[in-house]
């Protein structure tokens, strides 16, 4: 990373625990601005600039909304957080014409069709995507230690936009989550076995304040790679977590053996688990608090789905004699 700016705000991602994928997408559209822009120091911009981007994209290279979206929240963080210099809520910009999709949502029969065709590695993986609403990168990160027996519950920490969150979990999962962790635990103690072995990966600033937990049972990853590899990062041996491929190969593959005429990704799960709440009666502001919602309008896209056919306006065919 060459600019010392850019090198300024991956440092100040980093120290807010942003995801590194989150970091390596607002990093590419701050890039994008400086290089639209010729490379004037953010400092001396104001929202026109940012307007006038935002139009590039949408009438010069024909972005998506959800494109589109991506870059404004990339530029929000830079000004808001970063620089110090919010920008107004409301800015003139031309809106990419793509309208954003309604979610893919399977019936609790598919759900269940689904789940009974994925392969044991997988399973639990799967059904905590959709008993428990969360992200694909939320489920395989999380850790040992963020499973409640107790309450019943899942924590996640520095989910989407660094954001903290508790999640209901299925009880008809807890004697597999015990099985896995058991797993977990005898991985531990072979890798324990191993001079070079250095620990789970954890956040820089708990790093220094719990020296040795990451080698504790809490700390290590609910669902680990099969094998260790070097961390790209400290050039140190760890046991990463698995890859989110496998789930998604695993998802798509019982789709598909479940013959669902559906466009299904793990995604698909999460939204699925948020509809169903709601035709099960929870109030949409609980569902909010489940899915780590900012903003209650992006939850409301499931009340859509609900008042679709049936649930919403009665079809004039149904009222004919045939």
């Amino acid at each position: 990373m060459q600019s010392a700016f850019l090198q300024g705000l991956y440092d100040f991602m980093m120290l807010k625990r942003y995801a590194k994928r989150s970091i390596k997408t607002y990093l590419y559209w701050v890039t994008d601005f400086l290089r639209f822009h010729k490379y004037l120091h953010p400092n001396s911009m104001d929202v026109t600039h940012v307007e006038a981007y935002l139009t590039h994209l949408s009438t010069r290279r024909g972005s998506s909304q959800s494109t589109q979206a991506t870059a404004l929240n990339a530029l929000v963080f830079l000004f808001n957080k970063y620089l110090e210099q919010p920008l107004p809520e409301k800015m003139n910009f031309v809106g990419s014409g793509k309208e954003r999709k309604l979610p893919v949502v399977l019936t609790q029969s598919e759900v269940k069709a689904l789940l009974s065709r994925i392969d044991d590695r997988h399973y639990l993986s799967a059904a905590m995507l959709y008993g428990s609403g969360l992200r694909l990168m939320e489920c395989v990160r999380l850790r040992v230690g963020d499973i409640d027996f107790h309450y019943k519950c899942v924590r996640i920490w520095f989910g989407k936009g660094g954001k903290h969150r508790v999640a209901t979990l299925s009880e008809s999962l807890l004697p597999l989550l015990q099985n896995q962790i058991q797993k977990a635990e005898t991985m531990l103690a072979r890798d324990l076995q191993v001079p070079e072995f250095a620990g789970a990966w954890i956040p820089e600033g708990l790093r220094k304040k719990y020296r040795d937990r990451n080698r504790t049972l809490e700390w290590q990853y609910l669902f680990p790679s099969h094998k260790l590899s070097i961390d790209p990062e400290s050039n140190v041996l760890r046991r990463h977590h698995v890859d989110e491929k496998q789930v998604q190969r695993a998802v798509a593959k019982g789709a598909t053996e479940a013959n669902i005429l559906k466009h299904v990704t793990p995604h698909t799960l999460r939204h699925s688990f948020a509809t169903h709440l709601l035709q099960s009666g929870a109030d949409i502001r609980t569902v909010q608090d489940q899915l780590g919602h900012a903003d209650v309008r992006t939850t409301q896209i499931y009340t859509h789905i609900l008042q679709q056919g049936a649930s919403g306006v009665i079809s004039p065919l149904s009222n004919l004699i045939l």
